[in-house]
């Protein structure tokens, strides 16, 4: 289809290894019940997490994200991990991260690490300051520039609902890679590209590569979103 790279979240089990789900709780994409945090990693591997989406994927299990890493380097695919976490485990979740990165070395594949929450940005610089991170928001505040260099941020990541074109001319003029999601409009693509946008996170990267072509801004391309 076209990517370049590939997003996801990760969460902590109950047992501390990290697992690729959107949601805290399992009960909208696997056949499982529950809160992830709250799961052991063998129960999270006994659901299924395909038949929902088709099929075809029919048993089909929830990856780890050592699994995920190895898999994105095999197929040329950079990572975007995103950390998702409740109840005050962002740095744990972080430190699990980083402990992962560093168990792989030299089999990763290009990574960034990026979450909304400021605890888990934190720790993964601590833990891995040379990995690439970025920071998440909805909309992107006032004192942006204050909480990126804080952290050591090389992306920002919004939503494209609430980005104006002052706004992403600002960051990508401060030197930062502006990243947006979840674009699946090919118009609204072009448009963000023409304020300069690094790069788009889409459910529909084919739709979108075929629409802005070379012209994407820097020449950078869509990026997916599990």
């Amino acid at each position: 289809m076209g990517c370049a790279w590939i997003e996801f979240d990760v969460r902590l089990t109950a047992d501390g290894a990290l697992v690729l789900c959107h949601d805290d709780r399992l009960g909208r994409t696997t056949t499982g019940r529950g809160l992830v945090a709250e799961q052991p990693l063998a129960a999270i591997r006994g659901v299924d997490a395909g038949s929902w989406f088709g099929e075809r994927f029919a048993g089909e299990r929830v990856p780890t994200l050592d699994e995920a890493l190895t898999l994105c380097r095999e197929l040329g695919l950079g990572a975007n991990v995103e950390i998702k976490a409740e109840g005050g485990r962002g740095p744990a979740t972080a430190a699990a991260v980083a402990d992962c990165i560093a168990r792989l070395e030299n089999r990763l594949p290009a990574i960034l690490v990026s979450s909304f929450l400021p605890d888990a940005v934190t720790a993964i610089a601590a833990c891995a300051p040379a990995v690439p991170r970025g920071m998440l928001w909805r909309k992107v505040p006032h004192n942006w520039r204050k909480t990126v260099d804080r952290l050591g941020c090389t992306t920002v990541n919004t939503d494209q609902l609430y980005l104006k074109e002052p706004v992403a001319r600002g960051v990508r003029a401060a030197g930062y890679a502006l990243l947006v999601y979840t674009v699946n409009d090919p118009k609204k693509a072009r448009q963000l590209f023409d304020w300069g946008v690094t790069s788009v996170f889409s459910d529909a990267p084919d739709i979108i590569l075929r629409a802005v072509g070379t012209e994407a801004g820097d020449g950078a391309r869509p990026g997916a979103e599990s």
